[in-house]
């Protein structure tokens, strides 16, 4: 069996190279540029919401409750529409600093947690193309699945979805790389 302490260089590293891949997909690549729309009159819109005053989180448009979801007037909401999910940040400029710190503690949790999986499956040794698959697979399950739950849930545009699978298997298989190339031997 292989030490978890023995596995903090692919971590490390399989955090840093995603990390820099993630950094190239979004700012260089032209693939999500289409993935956000803009609303026509969003003056309005953001108007509208500004007189609310909401507070930052997630909201349901039309808001109910389980039980009123039969109510006639809970119907006619849906069928006016609009219907949707409404995340509200704090206002203020997005601090884009904050959210990359988050990113790169996210790719480490995701290595940590394959090297947790492996170091109890894989043996010192191992050939490369086992601990590719396997660091591959939790990877991909942590990157590449986890997102398909908002396509189905939160009516994410499955494209958008897909994409973001798609980006989800080039981090698992550069954290695989990583880890069948500094897998102990």
């Amino acid at each position: 069996m292989v030490s978890l302490a023995a596995l903090w260089l692919p971590i490390l590293l399989a955090a840093v190279f995603v990390f820099i891949a993630s950094s190239i997909i979004h700012m260089v690549l032209p693939y999500h540029r289409s993935s956000y729309r803009k609303i026509d009159n969003e003056d309005s819109v953001r108007a509208a919401i500004r007189a609310s005053n909401p507070s930052p989180g997630l909201y349901n448009l039309p808001h109910c409750t389980h039980k009123d979801m039969n109510t006639p007037e809970t119907k006619a909401k849906f069928a006016e529409g609009p219907v949707g999910h409404l995340i509200i940040l704090p206002n203020g400029t997005v601090k884009l600093g904050k959210f990359l710190g988050l990113w790169f503690v996210f790719c480490l949790i995701v290595g940590l947690f394959s090297a947790y999986l492996a170091a109890h499956v894989i043996n010192i040794g191992a050939p490369y193309r086992h601990v590719f698959s396997i660091i591959g697979t939790a990877a991909f399950l942590a990157y590449g699945v986890g997102g398909l739950a908002n396509g189905i849930w939160k009516g994410i545009p499955w494209k958008m979805v897909l994409l973001e699978a798609f980006d989800g298997l080039i981090y698992a298989l550069l954290t695989a790389g990583t880890f069948g190339w500094l897998w102990p031997r």
